[in-house]
């Protein structure tokens, strides 16, 4: 039996604030519902199926995006019509899944190398699907892509020729400005890194080969990158429970998403030890922050099954406080189920389906 209010749930727990989520996804699609970029929401930020279809019910979305095989195995078993793997696919075992899916849906996949590409067509071939290829642009992140210009214009060109596989367009992420401080200079940088995709976009279209689409973008940079010429669909995921990095970046959406921990110990007279730790919180963007308590800091973070508060002298041994992770993603991750209330209580539990779904 779920339990009717927060209080009187286990610690620790994931917990999502039903009303703030519910804003955030139509404030996103608003954001889109008249402009020529659509939103491709990604996956990855809370991996359950529920909130996935809640994006797609909001509007202005043409289908999911995620970041693994296991992902879009998820999203297919759960009925999604149309879903981008914005990785790279690779091997003989992950071929073999990933025309299974292709059999089920709308699939896209990045690719940023001839063999990726040759091997995808040999499966998709034999198995006899049709899969959908975006390649992947490197405009600055350094991580995967090849160079715009010339090199993505060669790859386009080999992989339209391949049989099974349909050229589709370009993936371009400005990962490496989403934490730049200064909107305007975020935007200004912004700009300039998809400009290098937008251009390469123009040299394949002028080499005869039609582009569908541009995708990329992200919460922190969705404002610049969906309004500029040339682009077709943002990837924003943390828009839709939000976290406490994203949301200096991005204030106008709400924090939906937080941890209930209980107080266990008060070792000294201004600080409180939380039943969670390194284990129930992704921290990759920094310690926690403690929920409508602006006085409580947490100094360090990354003990397994705790975490330190510091300036918290009222609080006693039993109290329950809400924590914000510095990121969502991996937070979720962590999880099997998510608590969605409204006002304090539960109204309802969703499964967090791809939880652990790293292949």
């Amino acid at each position: 039996m779920t339990p009717a209010r927060i209080e009187d749930l286990d610690s620790p727990v994931l917990l999502l604030d039903g009303p703030a989520m519910e804003r955030n996804l139509r404030r996103m699609a608003d954001f889109f519902r008249h402009r020529t970029a659509r939103l491709r929401p990604h996956f990855k930020n809370h991996k359950c199926t529920r909130l996935a279809r809640r994006q797609l019910e909001a509007g202005s979305a043409v289908g999911m995006t995620c970041a693994k095989l296991g992902e879009a195995e998820v999203l297919a078993d759960a009925g999604f019509e149309d879903i981008l793997i914005a990785n790279q696919v690779v091997g003989t075992i992950k071929l073999r899944r990933l025309v299974e899916i292709a059999r089920r849906t709308r699939l896209r996949v990045a690719v940023d190398a001839a063999e990726q590409a040759e091997a995808m067509s040999e499966a998709a071939r034999a198995a006899g699907v049709t899969i959908g290829i975006l390649v992947e642009v490197d405009i600055g992140m350094g991580r995967c892509g090849v160079p715009p210009g010339d090199p993505a214009v060669e790859l386009a060109r080999r992989i339209a020729r391949l049989p099974g596989l349909r050229f589709d367009g370009l993936q371009a992420y400005e990962g490496h400005l989403v934490n730049v401080r200064d909107p305007q200079e975020r935007a200004h940088r912004t700009r300039q890194a998809m400009q290098l995709a937008v251009e390469t976009r123009r040299q394949i279209e002028r080499d005869g080969l039609p582009v569908r689409v541009i995708s990329g973008g992200s919460t922190a940079t969705y404002q610049t990158t969906g309004t500029l010429d040339g682009v077709d669909e943002i990837q924003a995921g943390t828009y839709a429970t939000m976290d406490a990095c994203y949301h200096e970046l991005a204030p106008e959406f709400e924090i939906a998403l937080s941890i209930l921990a209980t107080v266990i110990s008060r070792p000294r007279p201004d600080t409180a030890v939380l039943d969670v730790g390194a284990k129930g919180v992704g921290h990759e963007f920094g310690p926690p922050r403690i929920r409508n308590h602006p006085s409580a800091h947490v100094p360090r973070f990354g003990a397994e099954e705790h975490c330190v508060v510091r300036g918290v002298s009222d609080w006693r041994i039993g109290r329950r406080v809400e924590i914000v992770p510095s990121h969502a993603c991996t937070t979720c991750n962590l999880y099997r189920r998510m608590y969605v209330h409204d006002a304090g209580r539960i109204v309802d539990v969703w499964p967090i389906e791809a939880a652990g779904r790293l292949d």
